[in-house]
């Protein structure tokens, strides 16, 4: 099976197995969810996308990226493939995946939940 890994670095590898890169230097990849394959951040929790944000804009703000981390991007991170990244209403850099700014969910306490998705009906898994 062929993953699409995002490394802190900001490199994304088409067929880079996940044993190969260490825990600690991957920002997302495809993973095993309680709803089978999603997009994980690197600690296997469960990504989501808002759908009251625009095209590469995240209006998760404030209070909302309390309950609804951003998935942050570092300084160094270069965008690659379908992954960018982009500069938030506060100044932080945030990933997004196909323009879609990606984000976790405070209320997902182990890897692999996904009890965000479908929240008020606009926050969703990412595939």
């Amino acid at each position: 099976m062929k993953f699409s890994t995002l490394l802190a670095a900001g490199m994304v590898t088409a067929a880079l197995a996940p044993a190969m890169a260490s825990a600690q230097n991957v920002v997302a990849q495809m993973g095993t969810t309680d709803q089978g394959e999603a997009l994980v951040n690197g600690e296997g929790f469960s990504l989501y996308a808002f759908d009251n944000d625009a095209l590469a804009v995240s209006n998760c703000n404030d209070g909302c990226a309390v309950k609804w981390p951003p998935l942050e991007a570092s300084n160094r991170a270069r965008a690659s493939g379908d992954f960018g990244i982009i500069v938030r209403a506060d100044g932080a850099r945030q990933w997004v995946y196909k323009g879609q700014p990606l984000y976790t969910w405070i209320n997902d306490s182990e890897a692999g939940q996904t009890t965000g998705d479908g929240v008020k009906g606009v926050w969703h898994l990412v595939r």
